[in-house]
């Protein structure tokens, strides 16, 4: 074992986890992986059910129940699954000398997949276990608050960091201010609310901002109410926890600062994954995690401390956005947005049912949520929840925090099929008694 090098330590990956990015499965498994037939755009993809039998024959199926919440977490392909297998059993193999001696390097082609992926510069990027943490931090952390200052964040915020805001105003003196929205909206419904709330909050320094929100996948138009926060001297920290992968965007897109993501929602990653962002010449508004130091304010990494990672799952990165890339970012977008619209489009018909999420399709997703008429209690959600699970056997998940009240998420996958959501409008129906 002490004559052990690199080239034998990297052998011992089937997977090719810790290959260039460009390699990150073996050749038999990239001619295997799904393939988008030639000639077809997204939005006629979208509803080509033969392909997306294809692309669900990479996953293992949800037995015993139709899974329609899969906002959680997303599952890994097969070959990522490999992929992580195999990188597990070397690391658990090679212990501490490959920890030592190979996993920094290979820990760097993983950012840099990312970081490609996401049009960004790789020291922008730094891996988390979640976009939880990479957003806390940024909140806890942002130095720009004096006493009298406000911040500001939305009913459609992930609840926890709610908290973590109210908790800026506990501990620094601020402000913290909240705007609600409604539980259907345009893209210039919400633009136009964020504008009234800035006018009204002249001493907002600081704006959660979420691109989609995890009760009822509502886009947000980050871009546009970033610029106008701009303007008026407010930083925005972006929570982009569902949206990548869900939706097919650059970060330069966004034009925001700093975000938090997820990589084992909607790109398909092991567990326990997340991408922290920070744009080049931003960090001296964000302080390094306690205990860490960056006097020059020139390392993103600083401002996380996670300790002893899962090195497998990092090493298992670029076989997900491997993977991700081969259906193709946008044609992922189309699918799910087609089999929310084989739901949305008949439930909007039916008066004991409220849909809610966007009023226009911009400010939709393939993520959407519903509840009876008159019904958002919390036990009114949790009675819908149980009767789709134990009558339909169909699975889902309550959601709490807006302002309008408690409501079910409907959230399919690629592998989501077209009648799973057909047994879903059938139970919907039948939901009147």
């Amino acid at each position: 074992m002490a004559n052990l090098n690199r080239r034998q330590v990297l052998a011992a990956l089937a997977a090719g986890a810790a290959a260039v990015p460009a390699l990150g499965l073996q050749a038999a498994q990239r001619s295997s992986m799904p393939a988008p037939p030639a000639g077809q755009n997204a939005a006629a993809l979208a509803k080509n059910e033969d392909f997306w039998r294809e692309v669900a024959g990479y996953y293992d199926r949800t037995e015993g129940i139709v899974n329609l919440e899969h906002g959680y977490w997303g599952k890994m392909a097969k070959p990522v699954q490999q992929a992580y297998v195999e990188a597990t059993r070397m690391v658990n193999a090679q212990n501490s000398y490959y920890g030592r001696k190979g996993y920094a390097a290979d820990a760097k082609r993983a950012v840099n997949v990312i970081a490609e992926a996401l049009g960004a510069h790789e020291d922008e990027i730094v891996v988390t276990r979640n976009a939880s943490e990479a957003i806390h931090n940024l909140i806890r952390q942002y130095q720009g608050l004096n006493k009298g200052d406000a911040v500001l964040y939305a009913d459609v915020d992930y609840p926890q960091f709610k908290t973590t805001m109210h908790w800026l105003e506990e501990s620094r003196g601020v402000q913290a201010r909240v705007i609600s929205l409604p539980s259907r909206a345009t893209q210039k419904d919400i633009l136009d609310l964020y504008r009234q709330a800035f006018d009204a909050n002249p001493n907002l320094k600081l704006m959660l901002l979420t691109h989609v929100s995890n009760q009822h996948g509502l886009v947000i138009p980050v871009a546009a109410i970033t610029a106008e926060a701009r303007q008026r001297g407010i930083d925005v920290i972006c929570d982009s926890a569902q949206s990548w992968g869900l939706l097919d965007y650059k970060i330069g897109d966004l034009g925001v600062d700093w975000a938090g993501f997820n990589l084992h929602k909607w790109i398909g990653s092991p567990v326990g994954l997340g991408v922290l962002y920070m744009r080049r010449g931003t960090l001296e508004k964000v302080a390094p995690y306690p205990g860490e130091t960056d006097p020059d304010n020139s390392k993103a990494a600083t401002r996380i401390h996670t300790g002893t990672a899962n090195f497998a799952s990092i090493l298992a990165i670029p076989a997900a956005l491997e993977f991700h890339q081969a259906i193709g970012a946008a044609n992922k977008e189309a699918r799910l947005r087609h089999l929310r619209r084989l739901w949305t489009n008949e439930a909007q018909d039916m008066p004991h049912i409220e849909v809610l999420g966007g009023a226009d399709e911009a400010s939709w997703t393939g993520m959407g949520a519903f509840r009876l008429a008159g019904k958002s209690s919390p036990s009114d959600a949790k009675d819908l929840q149980q009767r789709l699970e134990n009558e339909f056997g169909i699975f889902t998940v309550v959601r709490k925090g807006l302002a309008s009240g408690h409501c079910v998420r409907i959230t399919p996958q690629v592998f989501s099929s077209s009648q799973e959501i057909a047994s879903l409008t059938s139970a919907m129906r039948q939901l009147r008694a």
